[in-house]
Order: structure tokens, then sequence, then C-alpha cells
């Protein structure tokens, strides 16, 4: 059954107007939207070009304005005005004499107190400047700023005059040269229409380029159309992340050690960053494997990434390359214990019924032969033996792990191997939330001792207790314990002295009770070999009183 394509998305009003409806050509979408952008940017870069236009204009202005008051500040004429501070005729026809010669709009002569005292208009002569922006020239200081006076809006640079003419006297009047603003435009419009053909000249070369662009992109796309293209990357998304394995792809037509491709478990392990990027980054182990040469088709490669183990899976591709898939070795390693533990179960079944089928032979065998009484003995017996171990297990309210040691006591007597649990174990319900943990160490560790018997009598003996600081579990066996090759690396996986394919369990345990903050530790004490497993009291368990004990 051949699956649909995802349907693409809606193109707004707007992005139809824009590129076209979809489905229309890549090429004439790719220039239409080429242009669009190159027009936009051209109309950013007039905006900007303008703005610095008109800053420098008004620079320039003001430097010119401020120039052209100094001059005119150190005239007699003028300083000898201004320090009377009354009008003379001579003063403004002087002064305005200087306004075709400096091309300023209006030179403006003041007394201290603000009065004009030289006016391009005579109607406004004896009348206050406006503008506001005297403070400063009075203040002996020169100043270029934009403001409005009766003339408009205009760039005005003024300067203080001194009395004498000697600067660093006494202020006695203002000098205020201006360019009204259409002045500051027209050199604006001018740098801006000299710019206009490079313009056009950019556009033009765009429009050229954006087509050749669009036909070299078709061309290596394979001619498919955007909308094709977006159907397939959905498609993979979907397939990527419905995999429970990470995968990645490395190195297909470009960089041998470039990652290209990271399904979204992978970016969890690898960490998410944009590809592509160096797998020797992310992984180093992988990198290192599958550097400086095609990969091979491999399966279940043992690898480590930030500590934890993995197992690898490559696939190599035409053309270079490879798919790497990988699940984390833990995940697949729980549903092994889990298989472990469903066989153990079956196991201790199938030991249950084959005790009890010959305890039913016994019973069978002496009510036929007419000895009720010693058939009722038995039967005692076995009630009384059950009810003592169920007994011993009476503080142990653990259900799961109760269960386990009940399984493993019919185990042990189908071996032939004594199996007991000591006297005053005990544990709280409120180690229930690590019952997983606690079944697998303890059937790991009470199967490793049956196995340390080699099939010879012995003993067996399940210690469990906990403390205000956490919980203990020994298991003590009576058989030759560990040899002293395996010692070293006990804790280590695949370390067994009984062949390939063992050395996991042990291992196992290890990394789940370290994973819980515990310690196992191993001992030999006199004849008897010792595991102990310790663990943490629970978060936000109540501790047990001061003095009590396991």
């Amino acid at each position: 059954m051949t699956a649909l394509a995802p349907a693409p998305p809606r193109r707004s009003r707007l992005g139809r107007l824009l590129l076209g409806a979809p489905g229309r050509g890549l090429q004439g979408r790719l220039v239409r939207l080429h242009l669009l952008v190159l027009c936009t940017m051209t109309a950013l870069l007039v905006l900007v070009q303008t703005v610095q236009f008109y800053g420098a204009a008004r620079e320039r202005i003001g430097e010119r304005a401020l120039t052209t008051s100094r001059i005119v500040a150190q005239l007699p004429v003028v300083y000898r005005g201004a320090e009377a501070g009354t009008q003379s005729p001579a003063l403004n026809a002087q002064v305005n004499d200087l306004l075709d010669e400096t091309g300023a709009d209006f030179i403006v002569v003041g007394n201290r107190q603000g009065i004009r005292l030289a006016h391009p208009v005579a109607a406004r002569l004896g009348r206050p400047m406006e503008g506001g922006d005297n403070v400063l020239p009075f203040a002996g200081r020169e100043v270029v700023n934009v403001a409005r006076g009766s003339l408009g809006l205009s760039v005005r640079g003024k300067v203080p005059v001194w009395a004498g003419g000697v600067k660093g006297s006494r202020v006695v009047g203002v000098v205020s040269t201006g360019y009204l603003m259409p002045q500051a435009w027209h050199l604006v419009r001018q740098s801006l229409l000299s710019l206009a053909p490079w313009f056009l000249l950019a556009l033009g070369l765009g429009t050229l380029g954006a087509t050749w662009a669009a036909r070299r992109l078709r061309a290596e796309i394979l001619n498919l159309e955007p909308e094709q293209i977006a159907a397939l990357v959905r498609q993979q998304r979907a397939v990527l992340a419905a995999l429970r394995e990470g995968v990645l792809a490395v190195g297909n037509g470009g960089d041998p050690d470039m990652v290209t491709l990271a399904s979204e478990r992978a970016a969890e392990a690898l960490g998410a960053r944009p590809t592509p990027y160096p797998l020797a980054d992310a992984w180093p182990e992988l990198a290192a494997l599958t550097a400086g040469r095609r990969p091979t088709r491999q399966q279940n490669l043992e690898l480590t990434l930030r500590g934890e183990p993995y197992l690898v899976n490559l696939e190599p591709l035409e053309g270079g390359g490879f798919i790497a898939g990988f699940r984390d070795r833990a995940q697949a390693v729980a549903l092994a214990e889990e298989l472990t533990h469903a066989r153990g179960f079956v196991d201790v079944l199938r030991a249950q019924t084959h005790e009890y089928q010959n305890r039913l032979h016994v019973l069978s065998g002496l009510l036929q032969l007419g000895r009720s009484d010693e058939a009722l003995r038995v039967l005692n017996a076995e009630i009384r033996a059950d009810s003592d171990f169920r007994q011993l297990l009476r503080d142990v309210q653990v259900p799961r792990l109760v269960a386990l040691l009940a399984g493993k006591r019919e185990r042990a007597q189908e071996l032939g191997i004594e199996f007991q649990v000591a006297e005053g174990s005990n544990l709280s319900p409120v180690w229930e939330r690590h019952a997983d943990t606690l079944v697998t160490a303890v059937g790991n560790l009470t199967e490793n001792a049956f196995e340390a018997l080699r099939g010879q009598p012995g003993q067996v003996t399940v210690l469990i207790g906990e403390d205000p600081e956490g919980m203990q579990v020994e298991v003590e066996d009576s058989g030759p314990g560990v040899p002293p090759e395996v010692v070293t690396r006990l804790y280590t996986r695949g370390a067994s002295s009984k062949g390939d394919g063992r050395g996991y369990g042990l291992a196992g345990v290890h990394a789940r009770v370290q994973a819980l903050g515990g310690t196992l530790h191993h001992a030999r004490r006199g004849e008897r070999t010792v595991f102990q497993v310790s663990l943490p009291a629970p978060h936000g368990a109540a501790p047990l009183p001061a003095g009590s004990s396991a």
C-alpha cells in the first residue's frame, strides 16, 4: 500500500501574490522572490543613505553657518553695534550684503537682550530673536542646531559677540547664520541621484543572477518542485520520529566526517545542534571507528557515548557515507533482564511443580501402603517448613522480593541446596519503589551462589535489613569463592569463569545499584563468600527511628 504524501501547507494571500500559487515553476518563483528581496534591500539602502546624506548635509551646512557667524562677529561694526545695543542702518546693510556672498538664507545679529539689530526682513528689526537657543552663545559658547525661527526651520550656527572683538572678554551679543532645510534636502537629492544608475545596475545584475541560480538549483534538486521536496521531508521526519532507535546519516555526498541528518532520539542522546556538524565533536568513538575508511555493514557494536554504553548498527551508503542506528544498551539489557526474570519465574514454577509432584507421589505411596500416620507426619512437616519460612519473611514488606525468595527456596530444594533467610530480616514498604532493582540484585546474587556450589550440597543464606541510613542485602554461600583471576574485574561486563556469553548479570546489578547511589561489595568470610548490596534511603521516605537496626 502506497503512503499518501502529507498535504502541503496553504500559502497566505500575500505569499501567493509575491511568489505565485503553489505548483508554479520553481525558476519563476525564485526570480520573483529574488527581485522582491532585492527591491526591499534597495529601498532600505536608499533609506539608510538618505539618513546618512541628510546628516552629512546638515553637518556641512552647520559648519558653513558657524564659520560665517565667526567672521561676522569679528566685524567692528557688529561688535560695536552689539555693545551699544541699538539698531543701526549701517550695521543691518553691511550684514545683509554678506548674504549673497555666503549663500546663507539669513544672518541675524542680536544684542545682549536678544533683540534683533540686523535681519533680512526690515520689519522684524527690534523684535526678540526666536528659537530659544541663545543660552549657550550668551554663556560664551558656539553652537550648531536645528530650530524654527521667523523664516522657518533651519540649520543655524550661533557664536557670541565679544566686547571689543576680544574673545574671552564680555559677551555683548550673538550672531546667528542660518540655512533653511530645503537647502539640506537639495543636497540629499543630488547625492541620491548620483547613486541611481548604480542601483539600477545592481537590480539588473541581480535579476540575471537570480535566473541563472534558479536554473542551476532546479538541476541540482532533480527537477523537483518545492512542494514535492517538502512532502518528502515530512515523510522522512515522520519515519525517523516513529523509530525507537537513534539514527544518524554521516558524510553522504559531502564531507565524509560530517553528520548531515539526526533523528529526534539521536539529537536527545548527542545533544541538539544544527546540522551538519563534525561526528568527532558529537561521538568521538564512532568517528574514530569509521575514520579513513568506508564502513562495512556491522551489527550490535558496543560503543560508549558520554560514559553510557550503546549498541550500534552501521549501514554503508552508495556514494560514500553511512547510516548509524543506535540504542541504549541499558534498555536492551533491561529487556533482556525482563525476559530473564520471566524465564526465572518459569523455572521456579517448574521446580515447584516438580517438587510438589514428588511430595504428592510420596504421600500417595504412603497412603496406598496404609501408612497414614507417616503420611500425616510428612504433610505436617511440609506445612511447618512453609510456615517457618513465611514467618522469617513476615517483616519483609516488598511482595515481589518475598515471591522471589519463595521461588528460590523451591529452586534450592530441587538442586539439593540448603536455602535460608536469616532470622530478623526486615524491610519496610518504602522500598517497593526499588523493587525491580532489589529483585534483580537478589535474583542474580542467589543464582550465582547456587552456581558457585556446582551441584554439591551446600548452604546459601540471605540477610535483609534496614537502618536510618538505608538498607542492606547480604547473600552468603559456602562455595569455593570467586576465582582470583576474576576478582580484579568482577564487575566488568563479560567477566566470568563460566565461559563465553556469561558475566553480564553481576555487571548489570552493579550498574543498577550505583544508579541509585548504592554500593555492591564482595568479601570472603572464613569459608564463605559474601556479596553485600547497600542502598541509601529513598528520597521522601520517613527515616527509621534512631536505634532501629536490621
